[in-house]
């Protein structure tokens, strides 16, 4: 009888509140504004400083020269075998280092490196915004056990919400189903509270970050 009663009470509270509206108690609000500080620093340093903390490994190359001078060292370093490139743009880059990679999609599973393009660069969050439409496809972001990401200053953005804004235009009604964020290495402490690396996906993170040609 008593839990009626109070549910009574808590019902006959919600129709008069709708039946007497009552006035917004914080009229000047501004709702449009957003919930961020400005940043402080360029959009790449903000990105290079929280990418780096959740992680990844941050390299700025002021040309596509330099870019590949960076990547070479990178694989001839790592030694790797399998260099998994998929993205047209891609294979020739790699072509014109003279960089060996494969494009076998077969061997996706046992690459150890594949290197992918991303739609944007989220600064705030030091995230890398990636879609299945890429031509690279869904698996390349998390199969092999090394990520290596190019993108260009172009695809700098503060925050999601321009991020999102700039896909819609990009795609407009063909929208891809997949997008979604990567931020940092592949990581999880659910098996006994023990840091574990590469438990979803890559266990390391590479963003290779070349200034646009103006």
């Amino acid at each position: 009888m008593e839990d009626s009663t109070s549910r009574e009470k808590v019902l006959k509270k919600i129709r008069n509140a709708l039946i007497s509206k009552t006035a917004a108690p914080f009229p000047d609000i501004d709702t449009d504004k957003s919930v961020y500080n400005d940043l402080d620093d360029s959009l790449e340093i903000n990105f290079a400083q929280e990418f780096n903390e959740t992680g990844g490994m941050f390299i700025y190359c002021e040309n596509k020269a330099e870019l590949l001078d960076n990547l070479k060292y990178l694989t001839d370093q790592k030694k790797w075998d399998t260099l998994l490139a998929f993205d047209a743009g891609l294979t020739e880059l790699l072509d014109k280092g003279e960089i060996s990679y494969v494009s076998n999609r077969e061997k996706i599973k046992s690459a150890e490196a594949g290197i992918t393009y991303c739609e944007f660069l989220v600064a705030r969050l030091g995230s890398i915004m990636v879609s299945s439409s890429q031509l690279s496809g869904r698996r390349m972001f998390v199969s092999p056990d090394v990520h290596i990401v190019i993108a260009y200053t172009s695809q700098l953005v503060s925050d999601l919400a321009e991020a999102f804004n700039k896909m819609r235009n990009k795609y407009e009604s063909n929208v891809p189903s997949l997008i979604t964020l990567i931020t940092g290495p592949s990581r999880t402490a659910d098996i006994e509270k023990t840091l574990v690396m590469g438990a979803h996906g890559p266990r390391e993170l590479y963003l290779f970050l070349v200034e646009d040609q103006i």
